[in-house]
């Protein structure tokens, strides 16, 4: 495993990012959260520099398992878990196996597809489809006409991106529904907060409080404006929401 890191001598934060997102391309991010807390970002199995195959599992309970390890060979027991996207997933999923492993939760939009829920929106194609563009040079010209990011974030996507196995890629969306994450919240004791953006179509407002009911201690945001890659989208607004949360006693719900 792989991981990137930021560190001051502050309380630790890992951050487990999406299904296509190595963790070089959450530097900038983890940059801006390392003014109060020492941030180690992961390259999930079959991403970025580490490990990737077929041959490998690409299921919650084995990220979850790669999360466990990490922390315990790294001595970060008590972290923060910030999860974005399948990285909420996984967060939720080693929450409830690894309890005496987490600080606090913090879940960004995290896909609330599963089992008998409505798909997750973004099809499978979509993914492919980018790698693909990449793979032939094209990429850069289809992501700066879709995506309001900068030319020095696209530029990193377009240099991480294919670092993204294409397995991982298909077993992890697969995931996404048949794989269930909410008979996971209830078990979760943790303060929490669940960040879900207004137009990203990934969580929606009535999903946001089923989360919310489902955990005994759980904050909840909506991030007005922003898609489903909130700290592109929203940064200070992200960082400020994450700071507050980390510095409250106990929860509270509002919306941003």
């Amino acid at each position: 495993m792989h991981h990137v890191e930021f560190c001051q001598g502050h309380p630790p934060l890992v951050l487990l990012p999406g299904i296509t997102s190595p963790a070089a391309t959450w530097e900038f991010v983890a940059y801006r959260l390392a003014a109060f807390n020492d941030v180690y970002v992961l390259d999930h199995r079959g991403r970025g520099l580490s490990q990737s195959g077929g041959e490998l599992g690409y299921r919650l309970d084995d990220y979850a398992s790669d999360v466990e390890a990490f922390i315990r060979t790294l001595g970060l027991n008590k972290a923060t878990i910030l999860g974005h996207s399948m990285g909420a997933r996984i967060a939720i999923r080693h929450a409830v196996r690894f309890p005496e492993q987490v600080g606090r939760l913090i879940l960004v939009d995290p896909p609330v597809s599963g089992p008998g829920r409505r798909p997750y929106p973004v099809p499978l194609d979509y993914y492919l489809r980018s790698l693909d563009e990449v793979e032939c040079g094209t990429g850069f010209e289809v992501m700066q006409k879709s995506l309001p990011w900068t030319d020095g974030q696209l530029e990193m996507r377009m240099e991480w991106l294919p670092t993204c196995d294409r397995t991982a890629i298909i077993e992890s969306h697969k995931s996404f529904h048949d794989e269930d994450i909410h008979g996971d919240l209830p078990h979760i004791e943790t303060n929490s907060l669940l960040m879900y953006a207004e137009l990203g179509d990934t969580v929606r407002d009535e999903e946001a409080e089923e989360i919310r009911a489902a955990m005994p201690s759980c904050t909840k945001m909506r991030i007005d404006g922003a898609g489903h890659m909130i700290p592109w989208d929203k940064m200070e607004i992200f960082v400020n929401a994450v700071r507050q949360f980390l510095a409250e006693a106990s929860p509270r719900t509002h919306s941003q």
